[in-house]
């Protein structure tokens, strides 16, 4: 069990994520939304702890993860895996070798820095691979790769560290209709077959709702909505979003007057 706890993270003056409270199960797809600066990215950086916590508690399993230092900072990255926006590859690596960088926690850095990868970690790797139909491209430099393959190879970068939990980052923000597709469905098949919690950054409140058993609502730093998909109403998500209800009966608008795409509230535009 993930417990966020009177979470804030600020830098400076301003407080990217401002005393957030929630708690995720275990096994469950957790999807995160809010307008771009809601503090999505920061909240999950801060569970990673690539991010450091201002004021709140961390807690996995009972565990105080924002207290971990050393050895034992590390061997929670394993378990709490991240997945980037932009994928964090080496280019200049191939993909096989970007997949086993999910191994560091279990090998010495000298082996790792000589290429000197166990059998099983290699085996472990290409597995991944196949699981996501691009183990024919395990010889080829990551960056000759498409976008929606370089994160598929993210992805199972990401699983070969055997984690208890995977935090995505906007996994799909770059990618065509094609790829975010075949992005999702990679995530929630891990979640369903592997029992893995994820818990996912998105814009989209259609994906989040096809794909998410609960989810959070961040505005402002702050947790507005917790819930699941069928309880988030259009209202709710307009108010979510910075729509009036002006906006939500005609021409949508933001709170600056710029006309937005209704579709985000998972309803068709208005022409």
């Amino acid at each position: 069990m993930l417990v966020v706890e009177g979470l804030t993270c600020r830098f400076g003056t301003k407080a990217a994520v401002d005393n957030a409270s929630f708690s995720v199960a275990p096994g469950s797809f957790v999807g995160v939304i809010g307008r771009s600066g809601a503090g999505k990215s920061t909240l999950l950086r801060t569970i990673n702890r690539l991010a450091p916590a201002t004021e709140g508690r961390i807690l996995y399993d009972g565990v105080d993860v924002t207290a971990l230092r050393g050895k034992q900072l590390r061997q929670w990255r394993a378990r709490s895996a991240m997945i980037f926006q932009q994928f964090n590859l080496v280019g200049r690596l191939d993909v096989l070798t970007n997949v086993l960088l999910g191994r560091l926690a279990s090998v010495s850095q000298m082996r790792a820095l000589i290429k000197l990868w166990p059998d099983t970690d290699k085996a472990i790797a290409l597995s991944a691979l196949e699981q996501f139909d691009i183990a024919s491209l395990a010889a080829q430099r990551a960056d000759q790769l498409s976008g929606g393959q370089q994160q598929r190879v993210a992805i199972a970068r990401a699983l070969v560290q055997e984690p208890e939990l995977i935090l995505a980052d906007e996994p799909i923000a770059s990618l065509d209709p094609h790829n975010t597709k075949v992005v999702m469905d990679s995530l929630k098949r891990i979640n369903r077959d592997f029992g893995i919690t994820v818990l996912c950054n998105l814009h989209s409140l259609e994906l989040a709702r096809s794909y998410c058993d609960r989810l959070i609502g961040m505005a402002a730093g702050k947790v507005v909505f917790e819930g699941t998909p069928e309880e988030l109403t259009n209202s709710e998500a307009g108010r979510l979003y910075g729509l009036d209800s002006d906006a939500r009966a005609g021409q949508p608008a933001n709170q600056s007057g710029t006309a937005v795409d209704e579709s985000v509230l998972g309803v068709p535009a208005v022409a």
